[in-house]
């Protein structure tokens, strides 16, 4: 294909807003739509309804949106590529085929598989999923066989936007720089509205932040591409807001893959007019000879109760209805009881909800008896015998199940990637022509104190925006800045030191502070954060979306020649280090 294919995500998670399909398509000129329905979380859900149900298993609610739209796809010629198939690809494969149809519609659906690797060696035997992560190749060759609708299971989310960029611009296997330049704008459009003003820091400066567009990428033969939405959608896509979206979900400046590592430290950003945003330099390399596999498995029950302190002596409150709790449960206690003390409180408030904190109980047991009756009927039975004020935002419910993921890998060359064409014939996919271990970041630290001049106490987040999220157990963090200079001194100040001293949730876990230079963005890598992964949490935020703005609100003392309405571009420090 001369010039570039038109890329639009009409979906970032399992919920997403229906109706972003049907606006992408009508919105303005698309080649492709791609979604994305895939998270940790979302395939132990799905794993639970293929429990229930073995033809279970996939994200039917794509079906309704296809439902909708099918016919327009058609016409218009566009393809659809979706990982919606989550773990029965090929259930969902059928399902399209049976809506088509019913449509009276003539429909070429393939679809991909491989990625169940539930029985292999170094995988949990009591796995209820467990799935590689594959590349873009299975989809590359289901749209070289004329499919109109490609389903997928667990392949990497970028992959959704790389496979159909290979495609179309018929990339070689060991076109590094392109897949990785490809691997970059997926990254950004694989969550939808977060690189048009979603979730976004500084969401005030928009000029409408109701309503954002979803993004399309227009990319190029070399890899290149430009970031945009469709005319008259909401939301904005600028530097800033796709900067945001790169730092989401992310590790070091070697952004592994299954078909390319991607040096997120090459990344180049650059605004190419209103709503447009162009990515170039992207360099890549090999992949390593093995694949990422998420593991899901149950790991037992779970129950929670609130308790309501209002007003005088919450600590001592707190005290007394944790010891009776804890009394009554005696020997029926559960293998775990974590509590939380929010002082959502404020002293000499004017409205009840104000003046009240919340205490928060998550009992956990292998036995679903320990969590279910047994730990529910006590708090209720304090009801009259505890501190004044007693009361719950809800009874206790009864026991449920909850999972935990953890991450494996497997030889790149022992799963079974295969592309189910149009026709039904199966082609398998071989591993990468070539491949390295990824080593270490070698990204530089700053050293040397520097002298900006005179401070002022302000929370960072007047000159810094954060994104946040999770990988299994692990959180990141990534802060940008809007200048050189105030990232010379974001380098110098926000160490991981400083980090848990603003954060001290983070101060027991081991972490790691990567560079981003080109983007003048951190990452923070935070270790056992989020425990054994979002289904297992008992963490207020248990998927860290909000530790970048927790952080954005602590006050620190920033230079006053970077706070907004400076020129912080002549903020120059003292001689010294760079």
């Amino acid at each position: 294909m001369t010039g570039s294919v038109r890329i639009g995500n009409v979906s970032g998670f399992y919920g997403d807003r229906s109706a972003a399909f049907r606006e992408v398509l009508t919105g303005g000129p698309v080649d492709v739509l791609t979604g994305d329905y895939l998270a940790e979380l979302t395939m132990l859900i799905l794993a639970r309804d293929r429990m229930r149900d073995p033809t279970a298993g996939y994200a039917n609610s794509v079906l309704r949106q296809l439902e909708e739209s099918l016919g327009l796809v058609l016409d218009r010629g566009v393809r659809v590529v979706v990982n919606a198939g989550g773990l029965n690809p090929a259930g969902l494969a059928g399902a399209v085929r049976v809506l088509a149809d019913r449509l009276g519609l003539a429909v070429a659906v393939g679809h991909v598989e491989g990625d169940d690797v539930r029985g292999r060696t170094g995988i949990a035997a009591d796995a209820l999923a467990a799935n590689a992560y594959l590349g873009c190749w299975g989809v590359v060759e289901c749209l070289r066989a004329g499919a109109d609708v490609v389903v997928t299971g667990r392949i990497t989310d970028a992959s959704l936007l790389v496979g159909p960029a290979a495609w179309a611009h018929g990339w070689a296997r060991d076109d590094w720089d392109a897949l990785a330049g490809a691997t970059v704008a997926g990254h950004v459009l694989e969550c939808g509205a977060q690189a048009t003003g979603g979730n976004y820091a500084f969401f005030r400066e928009l000029p409408d932040p109701r309503h954002p567009g979803f993004p399309v990428a227009e990319v190029r033969s070399d890899g290149s591409s430009v970031i945009t939405k469709h005319p008259g959608t909401g939301g904005a896509v600028t530097v800033d807001t796709v900067t945001a979206q790169l730092l989401y979900e992310i590790g070091g400046p070697a952004y592994v893959g299954p078909d390319v590592v991607t040096r997120f430290d090459t990344i180049r950003l650059t605004g190419d007019g209103p709503d447009r945003v162009r990515i170039d330099g992207v360099r890549g390399k090999p992949p390593p000879a093995t694949l990422k596999v998420g593991v899901n498995r149950l790991a037992g029950f779970r129950n929670a109760a609130t308790f309501v302190l209002t007003g005088l002596d919450v600590e001592a409150k707190a005290s007394l209805v944790r010891d009776q709790v804890e009394d009554a449960l005696g020997e029926r206690r559960p293998a775990s009881l974590v509590w939380t003390l929010a002082r959502t409180d404020h002293e000499d408030a004017g409205t009840e909800e104000a003046a009240s904190a919340l205490l928060h109980v998550v009992a956990r047991d292998p036995d679903p008896d320990r969590v279910g009756r047994a730990f529910s009927r006590v708090p209720v039975e304090l009801a009259l015998a505890s501190y004044p004020g007693f009361h719950l935002t809800a009874p206790p419910a009864d026991a449920s199940p909850y999972g935990i993921f953890t991450a494996a890998t497997v030889p790149q060359d022992a799963v079974e990637h295969a592309a189910v064409l149009p026709d039904g014939s199966r082609v398998l996919v071989a591993p990468p022509p070539s491949t390295r271990e990824v080593s270490a970041s070698d990204a530089r630290e700053a050293a040397g104190p520097v002298d900006f001049g005179p401070t002022r106490r302000v929370p960072l987040g007047a000159v810094a925006g954060a994104r946040s999220g999770d990988k299994g157990g692990t959180a990141n963090l990534g802060v940008w800045v809007r200048s050189r200079a105030a990232y010379r001194w974001l380098v110098r100040f926000l160490t991981v030191p400083m980090l848990h001293e603003l954060l001290p949730e983070t101060g027991a876990r081991p972490t790691t502070r990567f560079l981003l230079p080109n983007l003048r963005a951190m990452n923070f890598v935070v270790d056992g954060l989020l425990g054994e992964g979002a289904a297992a949490a008992t963490r207020f935020d248990p998927q860290a979306k909000a530790l970048g703005e927790w952080l954005r609100s602590r006050q620190v003392e920033v230079p006053e020649a970077l706070l907004p309405g400076q020129n912080a571009e002549n903020a120059e420090p003292a001689p010294g280090p760079a």
